[in-house]
């Protein structure tokens, strides 16, 4: 049964602009894509860190490219929406290398922009 409307939310386009930032090095960049997608007040958590405001939130991706250089992120398997949640897998790593790290993302949208993200880390190498 196909239950979409025509306000449907596009989870694949939510989880692709989202890796988008966090793939972005380029500071000045980086902030014009949090700020076309991301709430002003966004929040961002998961276990080892959290961020408030897309200023921190771009500090807190600029550390991750810091800590891991060279990685990228890549989104794992379909996106998939219920309401304003939006739900996504990714994985994190070096390029033309075994993915290290990945996780499950879960994005509650204001107004077409992401208000709240709660992330949780799957798996992670000891160390990490």
């Amino acid at each position: 049964m196909n239950t979409a409307t025509p306000d449907a939310v596009d989870a694949m386009g939510v989880a692709h602009r989202y890796i988008a930032v966090w793939n972005e090095t380029d500071e000045a960049r980086r902030k014009r894509l949090l700020e076309a997608d991301w709430a002003a007040d966004a929040h961002y958590i998961d276990p080892l860190m959290q961020a408030s405001g897309r200023e921190e939130i771009s500090a807190l991706v600029g550390a991750v490219h810091q800590r891991y250089p060279g990685f990228r992120f890549n989104l794992i398997g379909t996106a998939d929406a219920h309401g304003d949640n939006v739900r996504f897998s990714w994985t994190l790593g070096p390029g033309g290398a075994e993915d290290l790290i990945q996780g499950t993302d879960f994005v509650r949208l204001d107004g077409g922009k992401l208000r709240a993200v709660t992330g949780f880390l799957d798996k992670v190498p000891v160390g990490a």
